[in-house]
């Protein structure tokens, strides 16, 4: 046992094998549902116009296919929004991080934040919907409000980053997070999270799931310190 991990198993299962890069290829998501399915990760996470192929390429496979909306700004109207999310629920994501208005976070507009997710909770269904807060722009009293604002709205997630931003997950942004959402409430933690160690920082500060495009990496690394089983 390493951390929080009884095994590989346990960590891959906690690991979102994520490829959002501005350049990837159809050649790159191929290797990446491979490796999902190699390793036995959680999920991909991938661009919208690769939902489509990924979900062919993982049908009947346990890795959920997850995509982003509203990436990585959040700047785009609510009608638009609606339709990402729309358009890649009916391609095959069984997962959305969706990327919140933090224009309107920062303004304090909590009726509006509260209401776009609200609307993007009512019309996905049963996908899983995580809100992406940027933590790095805001401040501990913004970050708790928008933990309240997504409980407000039925949602059950929150995730620290895009990866895009100017800083990522830190364990005390995660143990904040989680904290805020209460025993029910999850939090997923992204960017930045390039090694074994962190990742078990990560959980062990209350993350129920990682984002990282470093996953084959960090599970090679978990192998390597367990030595022969």
């Amino acid at each position: 046992m390493i951390g929080p991990f009884m095994n590989e198993v346990d960590l891959a299962a906690r690991i979102d094998h994520t490829r959002l890069s501005p350049d990837l290829t159809l050649e790159d998501l191929r290797r990446t549902c491979e490796e999902a399915l190699r390793y036995g990760f959680a999920a991909v996470c991938i661009p919208p116009c690769y939902v489509e192929e990924a979900a062919r390429r993982l049908q009947g496979e346990s890795v959920a296919v997850g995509t982003v909306i509203g990436f990585p700004l959040g700047y785009q109207l609510l009608s638009v929004k609606i339709v990402e999310a729309l358009e890649a629920v009916k391609h095959g994501a069984r997962e959305l991080d969706l990327v919140i208005h933090l224009g309107a976070v920062k303004m304090g507009a909590g009726d509006a934040v509260r209401t776009e997710m609200a609307r993007l909770r009512s019309v996905v269904g049963g996908t899983l919907l995580r809100v992406i807060l940027e933590t790095c722009y805001l401040t501990r009293k913004e970050k708790i409000a928008v933990c309240r604002w997504a409980r407000e709205a039925g949602l059950a997630w929150v995730k620290t980053s895009t990866g895009f931003g100017p800083g990522g997950a830190t364990t005390s942004d995660v143990r904040l997070l989680k904290n805020a959402m209460g025993r029910e409430g999850h939090v997923k933690a992204a960017g930045g999270i390039r090694d074994l160690k962190t990742a078990v920082s990560m959980v062990r500060a209350g993350a129920s799931r990682i984002g990282t495009s470093r996953g084959v990496e960090i599970v090679k690394e978990f192998l390597r310190e367990r030595g022969p089983s």
